[in-house]
């Protein structure tokens, strides 16, 4: 399917959805969000039938409220194409208003009688569904409703909530034809204003039991304040001329909350920001009907000053239970004691004895939905807390602690956490009641009476630990006491950990998508009081949380263990013997993830060595796929004798067609694509020192002489590979024998907490030593310059120099002229002679016989042969012709064509490199092994037939 551009309409833009194309970008977030899921919950566009509620209550609280707002909005669009619906906190409409009363006549029956139900999971996207669902203001245009019928229109809706408790009562909606949605920020303003003012009168309808207890507080502050105590209404005279604002108010009601459930009279001293101080007092409260309750009053030091009057708070109904959750979300500082309150102004006071002033009622309630208040508060703050915390990291063991210290001490006093052994490897889980390993113990003090971290667990199946993981659910023992299955692990033991004072326990099975990852126990010593359900349930939250974040680690172990070895192994070894340079390498993943980094070693014709080291962008299994192929095609170039720049031109070509190829197909997969990446590399040459080397967008080298002096050649960037089309540069250096040559990746000195020069200075510091060996300057490297957790993978490669003795090369020139070549012939016997290789000498001279002759029959200009005598003889004839020989083999009737194919014979491997001035035809022949290929040769030559 295609993708949808962002100038696409709505109606263009769903169409493409319901075809399943990409719409990201193209649509607001709510509305596609809402689309996916009309679509998971198997909606129809063209069907989206919509159940009918005939059992609504249309006299209920909330239209009772809602009836004198919505008179007002009635009249308010009168003789306009609007529709105003208010239905309840399931999506079912309770009340229908029109702005012409003939709508109601042309609209269909779900558009204009009370009792359809309009939530998300029944009528798709919608006003009143979303609005639902997301819980805050929404518009809804034309096609971004999933319904085809509601295609023409627009629509406001907004959350109506209780006040006291924050739950969502019910959904008001303004509906209106697409064509008016220019009004949009005019009647945004007014449905809040009229959800506002719905709320409001919710407010007024207070239980008895509120308004009986807040007025209780309200007529005996009045029987004892003074005259001039209070303002024309009744109110605390000066109350809006304090300056509390809304962090002030909250801070000060969390402190109520908690003396309220203290219910005792108390003085408390509250310092808030900007050094200022409040004493709050609380005091017994009876109304007329018996509800007892606490008044939480404040008084401010003189010369403090109010902006805004305090909300009063007084409680209503049944008592609230422990860890009942609330519908509030945790942003509103309406609700602090978790009950309904009421808003209120208290009359004031001229002073004490003190001189401090009274600043009014805080806040009214009974002590034991204080209680209930401050615990429920306490429990949102360490889950929100909690989801924050747990999880920063990628580490199984480390995850596994953050769920430790995040318990320790607000929930538990010790945590212990017991993890199968499989897990901590990144593996798939086994079963954890076969066998745990201790991963964590924590708790308030250092000398923890448990089991130590890093020992193998064998649990009984009658402890709560394995119970838990035997049904899935968490187990509470109350008393470890005479929590029979606990003691019987060991006895002894148990004792240890009783003497300690510690009494209650709640084991919790760490489950993450069905499967169980091991066990988390949570003890309590200092608090008297047991564990209870709610503590339980506090338990499993942070345990399931904490359970799915420890997969997520498990699953990264896993994931990085298999890419490093899938790294390692597609990293060289070990590298070929080879006289040219000696060599020390060290690779290094990052802290995070495994990339491409990669380098290499390659021998060359005439006893030259490529260095080679290169980086792809990006981590992980993909990185260091494309590495490995990105490695494999750098060594068959090399294998063409191609100079550094040409088979950087090669490489890039390559990453261009990997990436048109495959990187489209993978980013509309949601994978990565390639990127790129950058190399470096280089050829060095023993004959005569000399270094050419090319890089594509990769950090320079560093070259340590022999003296120790470092230096950075200023060698052409050139582009990263894969940009395709400019070109790269080479550059030659001269390297004195006993030389360093540095190549390494840029996450050695890129880092984000060190400047990129800081970095080059340490490292050419480091590398400013003599005479040291590659390897000890790897350690050394290692040692001081690598970042202690580095955020990218390392590669480094150093090589020192060596030099070909001059006495080991053999040069001679000579024009094309076929009777020269029994003399160089005969002065190439004489030269391996001096060498002593006598046993080489017939197939050297046949080989030569055939190189020469071929380059004064197909080349042009002077001629020069060339014997180097290292690890193996090489045989080298160079001209000036570009044409390239061709291997063939012939038949027994023709004439010529054998001459390569007795090369090929006789020579271990042979060639062609192209130079500046023409070619070089080359020829390695083993030292060990070349009389058995001179015998092949002359049996092939005896075997020809005569012409």
């Amino acid at each position: 399917m295609g993708v949808v551009g962002v100038g696409s309409g709505p109606a263009r833009v769903r169409e493409q959805f319901l075809r399943g194309g990409t719409v990201e970008g193209a649509v607001r977030s709510p509305i596609l969000s809402s689309w996916q899921r009309s679509q998971e919950l198997g909606l129809s566009p063209d069907a989206c039938d919509l159940p009918y509620r005939p059992d609504i209550d249309l006299e209920g609280r909330l239209v009772s409220a809602a009836r004198p707002v919505l008179d007002r909005l009635e009249a308010r669009f009168a003789g306009m194409n609007m529709n105003v619906a208010l239905a309840d906190g399931h999506g079912a409409v309770l009340q229908r208003r029109f702005g012409s009363p003939a709508m109601a006549r042309q609209l269909a029956a779900i558009q204009s009688v009370p009792g359809f139900v309009f939530a998300e999971q029944f009528a798709g996207t919608n006003g009143i569904g979303l609005a639902l669902a997301e819980r805050q203001l929404i518009n809804v245009y034309g096609a971004e409703h999933f319904a085809e019928r509601a295609q023409t229109n627009a629509c406001s809706a907004i959350p109506v909530r209780d006040p006291l408790s924050g739950r969502i009562e019910g959904i008001l909606c303004f509906g209106y034809p697409l064509a008016d949605a220019e009004a949009d920020a005019e009647l945004n303003l007014l449905i809040r204003r009229a959800a506002g003012a719905i709320e409001r009168r919710l407010l007024k309808q207070s239980s008895a039991r509120e308004r009986a207890l807040l007025q209780a507080y309200l007529d005996a502050r009045q029987r004892r304040a003074p005259a001039g105590g209070t303002g024309a209404d009744g109110q605390p005279a000066g109350l809006g001329a304090r300056g509390l604002d809304r962090r002030d108010e909250t801070i000060l009601k969390e402190q109520a909350a908690g003396l309220i459930s203290a219910a005792q009279r108390a003085a408390v001293d509250v310092w808030l920001p900007g050094g200022r101080q409040v004493t709050l007092l609380s005091h017994p409260v009876t109304s007329p009907s018996g509800v007892e309750g606490v008044a939480i009053e404040a008084v401010f030091a003189p010369g403090q000053r109010l902006a805004v009057p305090v909300d009063a708070k007084a409680p209503g109904g049944p008592a609230q239970q422990p860890g009942a959750p609330t519908d509030r979300p945790p942003r509103s500082p309406d609700v602090v004691t978790g009950r309904p309150v009421t808003t209120a102004r208290t009359p004031g006071t001229t002073g004490d004895a003190t001189g401090r002033e009274p600043g009014g009622l805080i806040m009214v309630g009974e002590p034991e939905v204080g209680r209930y208040a401050v615990a429920a508060r306490r429990r949102l703050e360490l889950l929100s807390e909690a989801s924050t915390r747990i999880g920063t990291t990628l580490d199984v063991a480390g995850t596994a602690r953050e769920l430790a210290e995040m318990a320790v001490p607000r929930l538990a006093d010790y945590v212990t956490i017991d993890l199968s052994p499989t897990v901590l490897r990144g593996e798939e889980p086994s079963d954890p009641r076969t066998g745990l390993h201790r991963t964590v113990v924590h708790g308030f003090r250092a000398d923890c009476p448990f089991y130590p971290a890093g020992e193998r667990v064998e649990l009984r199946s009658t402890t709560p630990q394995l119970r838990a993981l035997a049904d899935g659910q968490p187990v509470l023992e109350p008393e470890l006491s005479s929590a029979a299955g606990w003691i019987a692990q060991n006895p002894e033991h148990a004792r240890s950990i009783l003497d300690h004072g510690v009494h209650s326990l709640v084991a919790v099975p760490l489950l993450a998508r069905g499967i169980a990852l091991g066990v988390a126990s949570f003890y309590r010593s200092r608090d008297p009081a047991p564990y209870g359900d709610d503590d339980r349930s506090l338990a499993l939250e942070l345990a399931t949380r904490a359970a799915i974040c420890i997969d997520n680690a498990r699953r990264y172990t896993r994931e990085h263990a298999m890419v490093l070895a899938l790294q390692r192994s597609l990293l060289p070894h070990s590298f070929p013997e080879q006289n040219a340079v000696e060599v020390a390498h060290r690779y290094m993943p990052a802290a995070s993830g495994v990339g491409g980094d990669w380098f290499d070693v390659i021998p060359l014709s005439s006893a030259r060595v490529a260095l080679v080291v290169g980086d792809v962008v990006g981590h992980g299994l993909h990185a260091a796929a494309t590495m490995g192929r990105l490695r494999t095609a750098a060594r068959n170039f090399a294998e063409l004798d191609l100079a550094p720049d040409e088979l950087l031109t090669h490489l890039d070509n390559l990453v261009g067609r990997l990436d048109r190829d495959e990187g489209f197909e993978d980013a509309s997969a949601g994978g990565t694509g390639i990127i790129g990446a950058t190399c470096l590399y280089a050829i060095y040459d023993p004959t005569s020192q000399q270094c050419v080397m090319a890089r594509a967008g990769h950090p320079p080298p560093a070259l340590v002489a022999p003296d120790g002096s470092v230096t950075f050649p200023d060698l052409p960037a050139g582009p990263p590979l894969g940009l395709g089309g400019l070109p790269f540069e080479t550059a030659a250096f001269h390297l004195p024998e006993g030389s360093q040559l540095v190549l390494y990746t840029d996450g050695l000195v890129a880092d984000r907490r060190r400047d990129l020069d800081t970095a080059l200075d340490q490292l050419g510091r480091v590398l400013a030593r003599p005479n040291r060996a590659p390897e000890d300057t790897c350690d050394a490297v290692c040692h001081s310059v690598v970042p202690l957790h580095p955020t990218d993978d390392i590669a480094l490669l150093v090589a020192r120099t060596h030099a070909l003795p001059p006495g080991r090369i053999a040069t001679w020139e000579l024009p094309a002229d076929p009777s020269r070549v029994r003399d160089i012939r005969a002065a190439v016997t004489r030269r391996l002679s001096e060498w002593g290789l006598d046993e080489v000498v017939h197939a050297t001279q046949l080989l030569l016989s055939e190189l020469v002759t071929n380059a004064i029959r197909y080349g042009s200009g002077p001629i020069q042969v060339r014997l180097l005598h290292d690890r193996t003889l090489t045989c080298e004839v160079a001209d000036t012709s570009s044409t390239a020989p061709h291997l063939r083999r012939a038949a027994t009737t023709d004439e010529g064509g054998r001459g390569l194919f007795l090369v090929a014979q006789l020579a271990q491997t042979w060639g062609t490199r192209y130079t500046a001035e023409g070619k070089v035809i080359w020829a390695e022949c083993a030292l060990d092994a070349t009389s058995g290929r001179s015998d092949a040769a002359e049996s092939y030559l005896h075997d020809i037939p005569a012409i």
